[in-house]
């Protein structure tokens, strides 16, 4: 009775939505790797300890050069995370048979909503009450309160804009990848698809250096004084 239950929830979409799973199955194939390489690291890395190594470094620095060198390490597990975990998911459209979770726009609503809370509660937390002269504009005075005000509305509306651009802008590349590489398949099964994967990769590579950077970038901007 459990096994059947098992497997229904495993197979049947109905149950569990394709992207939520292979959403799971994404995070646990980082956190087997992450274990491995803890479990077997060495000094001058090689394999997959150096691939992970370079990923990582280039991770910091992207957060270190964006945010500076305090918040860039404070917030690096975030980005970090965030940013292996979208190249995974995207990388796993790639595979036959496989899907993207990150083509799901659920998926990446998951994870432009907390970017989008930590970005405003790290704000808050860096700079109190002060925090609100981000959404006042460069002039603040009584003479400027109507620009002021005008200010605030226009960046309020910005700022919740953020979360949808960011879901959508990465759930769009990667459906419309899908859809080509889907479409050229049946086209030409032999030549096309093996060009447009390649192309596939540098999207999937593109688009998760592009959520990350929008990220540091908001944070970086939460956290830096008003001007």
């Amino acid at each position: 009775m459990e096994e059947s239950l098992l497997m229904d929830i495993i197979i049947n979409p109905h149950i569990v939505p394709h992207y939520v799973s292979y959403a799971f199955f994404a995070s646990i194939i980082l956190i087997i790797v992450a274990l491995l390489i803890r479990k077997s690291i060495n000094l001058v890395p090689t394999g997959v300890q150096n691939f992970i190594e370079i990923m990582v470094e280039s991770l910091l620095k992207l957060s270190e050069d964006n945010i500076g060198h305090r918040w860039g390490k404070y917030f690096f597990p975030l980005i970090g995370t965030i940013g292996l975990y979208i190249l995974v998911c995207n990388f796993m459209g790639l595979i036959p048979g496989f899907t993207a979770p990150t083509s799901n726009i659920n998926t990446t609503a998951s994870m432009a909503i907390p970017v989008f809370l930590a970005t405003h509660y790290y704000g808050i937390k860096a700079h109190g009450i002060k925090y609100i002269n981000h959404f006042l504009g460069p002039i603040r005075s009584l003479a400027a309160l109507p620009l002021m005000i005008m200010m605030f509305f226009v960046e309020f509306i910005g700022h919740l804009v953020r979360p949808v651009t960011l879901s959508v802008r990465l759930f769009g590349n990667m459906i419309a990848k899908h859809m080509i590489l889907f479409a050229l398949g049946l086209l030409a099964p032999v030549i096309i698809p093996v060009a447009i994967l390649g192309l596939g990769v540098l999207v999937s590579l593109i688009q998760a250096f592009v959520f990350v950077l929008l990220t540091t970038l908001y944070l970086a901007g939460a956290v830096e004084e008003a001007h």
